[in-house]
């Protein structure tokens, strides 16, 4: 097999063991387990809090010590576990534990499988700018494929899933030891101040990039309430008699991944809406789609209201492209050369590190008040509606003050010529 077809295979395992939980966990935590809003929001807070920490943490170890391909099948195999082991408790203290240990040892892989994807591109002389786009586009579909084999198969609403997620995990880890060799860089290595992306703090000298980072961060914690409560949200709809055997309703989780369908269609739109519009008018598209994307799911319903619903999953890939990939183009040609690496890792810490802590825990207080539990806390009504309704919200209250606290003059760039 090529390397091209192998680093394909190290993408989808990579996306394929976190799309087998990420967007059905919700589900299953709030109609299997019956934990309340609050719950399941502090569990998802997790990857908030081993995105804050781990990816550094294990980028130094990788950079001094380990070859990064073994540290890869090391993460994944310890992660297998953590999996394994969620799938068999049902208390809330131990599914929390569980689950954020497993992040503790997956979001830092993350960063390991694009470092071992660059190195053996680069050894095999490959142009990287060129030829790993395609490769991690199989991330994308791997992480489609786990959405649909946990929903057709049933597993969407039981701990199934983590052993889907287990598994995958363990043949990751596995395959891992099989790549070609990442050895530790013998130049230069990263200050811990740069693996945490803290040498980047430079940047917030900058009035502009303050409020560019600290509007990421608020975005950062949309992403993590439509990853919460999405399959939970479609899948209450169960319990209305006109909706319980609708297709939305039996197959939610396919119905999700059509957000994923969109993200992938999106991404090939940013160049040219970075060069039209601009870093500000692209970022303030990314909070109206939000807007659109919690607004819809208010009005929607798995029946006559399905094509609000299935309208809502596509501006979804807009809400994310254009806050977390032209965002982080943004910050790749704001910061100076030798604190690029730093500036990115700055970003991801405020987007996936602090934006999806605040994201869980404050979108499960919102879940929970407007919820009405019975004794043992079993749920008796939730006005799904108007949670939705608050998120669109906020997401609104955003691109109303973005456009005039960040000050920013967009130059637009002409048009390639064809010769």
């Amino acid at each position: 097999m090529g390397i091209k077809n192998r680093l394909i295979v190290m993408s989808f395992l990579q996306f394929f063991i976190w799309g087998s939980w990420l967007i059905s966990l919700g589900g299953y935590l709030g109609r299997g387990l019956n934990f309340e809003g609050g719950q399941i929001g502090s569990i998802f807070a997790t990857l908030g809090i081993a995105s804050l920490i781990m990816p550094g943490i294990i980028g130094i170890i990788a950079d001094k010590w380990i070859n990064a391909e073994r540290l890869l099948g090391i993460c994944h195999l310890l992660g297998s576990a953590a999996l394994f082991y969620a799938s068999t408790v049902t208390e809330y203290d131990h599914v929390y534990w569980a689950m954020l240990v497993n992040l503790f040892f997956y979001m830092p892989t993350i960063s390991l499988n694009y470092t071992v994807a660059y190195n053996a591109l680069e050894e095999h002389k490959y142009d990287i700018v060129k030829v790993f786009p395609p490769i991690r586009t199989f991330g994308t579909i791997g992480f489609i494929v786990a959405m649909w084999v946990v929903d057709l198969s049933g597993f969407k609403n039981s701990n199934a899933q983590l052993y889907v997620g287990s598994i995958a995990s363990l043949v990751m880890a596995l395959y891992s030891f099989t790549l070609p060799q990442c050895p530790p860089a013998k130049s230069e290595r990263k200050s811990v101040l740069s693996a945490f992306g803290l040498d980047a703090l430079v940047l917030f000298k900058s009035r502009k990039m303050v409020v560019f980072f600290l509007f990421s961060m608020l975005l950062g914690a949309a992403l993590q309430i439509t990853n919460s409560y999405g399959d939970l949200f479609i899948g209450s709809f169960k319990d209305v008699p006109e909706f319980a055997n609708s297709f939305g309703v039996k197959h939610s989780v396919i119905l999700l991944s059509i957000s994923q369908m969109s993200e992938t269609l999106f991404i090939l739109t940013i160049p040219f809406f970075l060069r039209k519009f601009g870093i500000k008018q692209v970022m303030l598209m990314s909070m109206l789609a939000w807007v659109l994307r919690f607004g819809l799911f208010g009005l929607g319903n798995p029946g006559s209201g399905l094509p609000l619903l299935v309208m809502s999953m596509i501006v979804y890939g807009m809400a994310f492209d254009f806050f977390n990939i032209s965002g982080s183009l943004f910050v790749e040609t704001e910061a100076k050369p030798e604190i690029r690496a730093s500036a990115q890792g700055l970003f991801m810490m405020l987007t996936n590190g602090v934006g999806a802590m605040f994201g869980g825990y404050a979108s499960g207080a919102v879940v929970d008040f407007y919820s009405v539990y019975g004794e043992e806390g079993k749920l008796i009504s939730r006005s799904w509606p108007t949670i939705w309704y608050v998120f669109a919200g906020y997401a609104l209250v955003l691109a109303i003050i973005f456009p005039l606290v960040f000050k920013y003059k967009h130059k637009p760039e002409p048009a390639p010529s064809v010769s």
